[in-house]
């Protein structure tokens, strides 16, 4: 099965010049705990996270709303492409640590498909289950 069939499409962004009080305001609304970064034209930018907020910002003693996300996130996150095996995205997730992994194709962001997508995918539990033990067991570990 493709990551296309498993996608959301529908994906919460952020712009590299908005606020980290803005992302965490985006991420709290939607109970999500990454964001991707993208410029209007939804060309991928970056990748943004709770913890990004956390330690790039709070803990650097950084003014959360005079942040901005450009300067706190992550600049080459993993994606995966809509046309690839789910099996793949759940390799690069237990491989990379990630729950949420941003689909994209020529550059764009077209979708997000997430551990929990994969997991709903019968054909592919086994995977799911392995990459979600392998991202628990080293978030236990630290």
């Amino acid at each position: 099965m493709q990551v296309r069939q498993l996608m959301n499409p529908d994906v919460v962004t952020v712009e590299p010049s908005s606020s980290a009080t803005t992302a965490s305001r985006l991420l709290s609304r939607h109970n999500i705990g990454s964001l991707p970064v993208c410029s209007s034209d939804r060309q991928l930018r970056g990748v943004v996270t709770d913890r990004d907020i956390v330690l790039r910002c709070v803990a650097a003693e950084e003014d959360p709303a005079q942040t901005q996300v450009k300067d706190i996130m992550s600049r080459h996150p993993v994606t995966v492409g809509p046309g690839e095996d789910c099996a793949a995205a759940a390799q690069l997730m237990a491989r990379d640590q990630i729950r949420r992994l941003p689909v994209v194709e020529d550059g764009k962001l077209v979708g997000i498909v997430s551990l929990g997508d994969i997991a709903r995918c019968r054909r592919l539990d086994m995977e799911a289950a392995e990459a979600l033990s392998e991202i628990s067991e080293n978030i236990i570990r630290g």
